[in-house]
């Protein structure tokens, strides 16, 4: 009974968590980095990814955890990815099913080395995303269909930043389930090079948590409904993109 038991449950977790995702590797300049293996035990594990523990949602705007989904420390063989500014780095999925929601790309300079710095103390500044692609919020493409299409989403650091450490933040906000948002949040460390001067400030930057309200207009939001499933418009959470 017990083993019937422990195997049902095994299947269920393993069901759960098809349905859900996490980025696993990254392309950086043609090179590619392994990410995190959240199911894997942490021991032995190098990556430029920061350790994350599951595929599933975080529910709440204010968890303490939305930064990078984790406590927000390094792991102990953390390793930092060197990327020219102006350059294209290149998540990537090894499962995604949600297609109703915006693709979301930050950044945060570390003030020194990131392995040291705890990420929710960050200030973050979005560089790229993609809310509600054609048609409508009902039956309209959106980012996170991109995703399921193709596994990956391509983001340009910009060109003009200043070099430095940073950390990188890619987040998937699924929306499929009405009034009830879901984000997956994944971050990395980056070490950005060249000969940039800007640095964003001021209401381009923000903090995790509280960058976000669950009372935010493309947050809590039932695609379903019918007035709301036939807007051609969707405002993404957090500041604008901050192209440098």
């Amino acid at each position: 009974m017990f083993a019937l038991t422990a195997t049902l449950v095994a299947a269920f977790l393993a069901s759960s968590a098809a349905a859900h995702g996490g980025v696993n590797r990254y392309i950086i300049d043609g090179e590619l980095y392994q990410g995190w293996s959240p199911y894997n035990v942490a021991s032995g594990q190098t990556s430029i990814e920061r350790p994350y523990s599951s595929y599933n949602p975080i529910m709440d705007a204010a968890d303490a955890t939305i930064h990078c989904n984790d406590a927000g420390s390094a792991s102990g063989a953390q390793l930092t990815a060197t990327v020219a500014a102006g350059a294209e780095i290149t998540a990537q999925w090894d499962q995604w099913t949600h297609r109703e929601g915006p693709v979301m790309v930050y950044m945060a300079d570390c003030g020194g080395d990131c392995s040291s710095v705890n990420s929710a103390t960050l200030k973050w500044f979005k560089i790229d995303e993609a809310g509600l692609l054609s048609g409508t919020l009902g039956k309209g493409e959106w980012g996170n269909g991109v995703i399921v299409d193709t596994l990956e989403w391509t983001s340009t650091i910009p060109a003009n930043l200043k070099p430095g450490n940073y950390m990188i933040r890619h987040e998937l906000l699924a929306l499929h389930q009405a009034n009830t948002p879901q984000f997956y949040p994944e971050c990395a460390q980056l070490k950005v090079t060249g000969s940039g001067s800007a640095s964003p400030s001021g209401s381009a930057l923000v903090s995790f948590p509280g960058g976000y309200s669950m009372s935010d207009p493309g947050i809590t939001i039932n695609i379903y409904d019918a007035a709301t499933a036939a807007k051609t418009t969707y405002q993404a959470p957090g500041p604008t993109v901050w192209s440098g």
